[in-house]
């Protein structure tokens, strides 16, 4: 698939994603998502052609523009979103899949200062919520999802959920939907909560065998 074909992959993506998309003109012009992942796509083209200051170069001009960290030599894939997008930051080494919805102030970081795989591997349909901090060559699996403001730094397993800090993993029985839009931030479990509540319930039935 050229460029073209996958800036009009990004369009359509952008309308399905955000209920707040109303004409393609708007889309085109007024998402900084949008416009960091076109940049990543002609930096990235260079890169992989050797022109890697160059691509640098051009992923600094989209940083400036729109807020929005996305080193050349990452990999992306198809139909990938970002929702708002200030203070986005994914490294070198990172990978991507298909279908993929991040919001911001995402960071997908690096924990060593070694050139080996140092940044996490997101699988397909992934969504990572606002504030979510990614940190290391960790593996995310297929259809999972990442609670707003989580720092994660194990692997998580495909369809499960991830809270908290450190995050705590819940994991799902089955996906509900092929894109992200069903991420609701306030309806998350918390794991710590769920264990507060079986402990209060424990409680209750001791007191009642004491009586």
């Amino acid at each position: 698939m050229g460029l073209l074909e996958r800036f009009r992959e990004d369009i359509q993506t952008a309308f399905r994603e955000d209920p707040a998309a109303r004409t393609t003109g708007e889309v085109i012009l007024c998402y900084p998502g949008l416009q960091a992942i076109w940049m990543h796509r002609v930096s990235h083209w260079f890169w992989r052609r050797g022109f890697k200051t160059f691509a640098r170069f051009l992923s600094h001009i989209s940083r400036f523009l729109t807020g929005i960290e996305i080193h050349p030599a990452a990999k992306i894939g198809r139909r990938f979103f970002i929702d708002h997008g200030a203070g986005v930051v994914i490294g070198e080494t990172t990978e991507i899949g298909d279908d993929v919805l991040i919001y911001q102030g995402v960071v997908l970081g690096g924990t060593s200062q070694e050139k080996t795989k140092r940044h996490p591997t997101i699988g397909n349909r992934v969504v990572i919520g606002a504030g979510a901090i990614l940190l290391g060559p960790i593996k995310v699996g297929d259809g999972a999802k990442i609670g707003a403001g989580s720092v994660v730094i194990k692997d998580v397993p495909p369809n499960s959920t991830v809270v908290g800090v450190p995050g705590r993993v819940v994991v799902a029985k089955e996906p509900k939907k092929v894109s992200g839009v069903d991420l609701d931030h306030n309806k998350l479990p918390d794991p710590v909560i769920e264990v507060l509540h079986r402990l209060e319930k424990r409680i209750e039935e001791l007191e009642k065998k004491v009586k």
